[in-house]
């Protein structure tokens, strides 16, 4: 029946070396795999026979953060190696709610939100399959399916009777092995309680699982480790219907992935407290860039075994590198640069790592090799950058240009600080109050960068 308590033998937290599929030790390998149900079948299946693999995605934001990076590049992992993936958007299951991991009922979901939060997830999974990609082509991948079956559960859940899913779904479970779990024992344990509605979230979970199996042949599930009574509760769900059916049907599986957290112990994806997202609207580039160029040394091997292709060997050697040298930050600066790349392109990344050198690079050539089309690009969107007319340009002294357009607070604050060798024009420095800027001095004559101490800067750009 379902839900039954998980024995020895159908949990493996260790993976062993003997018959794994090279998919299977390679994402053990890389740190993907916490437990998984009986781990050789598993990898035979692996080694037979492309396989269909599903993941959920919770619909309680509006787009992707780098905290949903960790599942789907696991799903891209299947990708890679000829497994068909279904990305599975909680349509149905977002308006409930999963207690997994929290102490608290979620308030009650808006109903357009959701919808809304769905339609946006759907876009935003497709477009990391389409750069992923495009991003695995250029480390010697076959490139994958064109486009990615993403699914919401919605779609079986709106004309689902009640009567009958209790009839189809309810009868297969125990009540006492559902209260034994420990995202329900927690809470009724607490002063919180759980209501009803959130009770029956993993018979709604375990149902996806079999409704993906009979509908799309999906044998696997991948979940975080937060979620593995649900995992278990399909793969059983799955084993008794067709028992009572009489219906003979290959093994399901479920994979947990590990809680992906910081060398500090918090959970990785946030930055200052705030999400990291993969839209460059929500999150800008550069700032994405820099979240992973910032990451600690203690974390970096792990996010680029699971956050890159790199071989492992070459990561071992970059690592190596870093910690011979850990002042140059080589090893997070490659890191940044997969990721970007991964999410936002190769493009992204030069501009990143220009606007990068423009504003942190003490060398004073930081500006050779970069021309104005370079610097502008890097700084679109930025508040630092500023359009001017060309009378303005070369009619009004440096300094005060500098207090026109908030790189200091006052004139007489540029004055102090030309007069401390402080102010910068194209990283030289600015000899009197009075100068005034010629043509030959600006990026391809009509950008220049004013720079006030070491890092502080502004551009300013004849319009065209």
């Amino acid at each position: 029946m379902l839900f039954h308590h998980v024995s020895r033998q159908f949990a493996t937290r260790t993976l062993s070396t003997r018959r794994l599929s090279t998919l299977l030790q390679d994402l053990n390998d890389r740190g993907f795999i916490h437990q998984t149900t009986k781990q050789h079948e598993l990898a035979d299946a692996l080694q037979s026979s492309p396989q269909t693999v599903y993941s959920g995605i919770d619909p309680t934001a509006p787009a992707l953060h780098i905290g949903h990076l960790f599942p789907l590049m696991c799903l891209l992992h299947f990708e890679l190696h000829g497994h068909k993936t279904i990305p599975l958007i909680g349509g149905a299951t977002g308006r409930v709610g999963d207690p997994s991991g929290r102490t608290k009922e979620r308030s009650p979901a808006d109903i357009r939100q959701v919808e809304h939060n769905v339609l946006q997830l759907t876009d935003g999974v497709k477009q990391f399959f389409r750069g992923a990609s495009a991003y695995a082509s250029k480390r010697g991948f076959s490139p994958i399916r064109d486009e990615i079956d993403v699914k919401s559960n919605l779609s079986w859940y709106e004309n689902f009777k009640l009567l009958d899913f209790l009839q189809q779904v309810g009868v297969h479970a125990r009540v006492n092995t559902m209260l034994a779990r420990e995202s329900v024992r927690s809470r009724l344990e607490s002063n919180q309680g759980m209501s009803f509605t959130e009770f029956t979230y993993q018979l709604l979970q375990g149902y996806d699982f079999y409704y993906l199996n009979k509908h799309h042949g999906c044998r696997i599930q991948v979940g975080g480790s937060d979620q593995w009574g649900n995992i278990v509760a399909g793969v059983e769900f799955i084993r008794s219907l067709n028992a009572s059916l009489q219906t003979p049907a290959p093994e399901p599986f479920g994979v947990t992935t590990p809680l992906l957290t910081t060398s500090s112990g918090a959970k990785f994806g946030k930055s200052a407290g705030n999400a990291v997202w993969l839209k460059p609207d929500l999150t800008s580039i550069f700032d994405f860039y820099q979240y992973f160029v910032k990451v600690e040394d203690a974390d970096v091997k792990t996010l680029l075994k699971v956050f890159t292709l790199l071989p492992l060997s070459h990561i071992d050697e970059i690592v190596q590198e870093h910690e011979a040298r850990p002042e140059k930050r080589s090893a997070q600066k490659l890191l940044a640069a997969e990721v970007t790349e991964l999410i936002h392109g190769k493009e992204a990344v030069e501009q990143a790592v220009a606007k990068t050198e423009a504003l942190f690079n003490s060398r004073r050539d930081r500006f050779k090799g970069m021309d104005a089309n370079t610097i502008l690009k890097t700084f679109e969107g930025d508040q630092r950058l500023h359009h001017c007319d060309e009378e303005t340009i070369f009619s009004t002294p440096v300094g005060k240009l500098a207090a026109r357009y908030g790189l200091v607070t006052s004139n007489s604050a540029a004055r102090q600080l030309i007069q401390a060798q402080g102010l910068y024009l194209n990283d030289t420095i600015v000899p009197d109050p009075q100068h005034v800027a010629s043509r030959d001095v600006l990026l391809d004559g009509r950008v220049m960068v004013l720079r006030a101490g070491k890092d502080k800067i502004i551009v300013l750009a004849i319009s065209a």
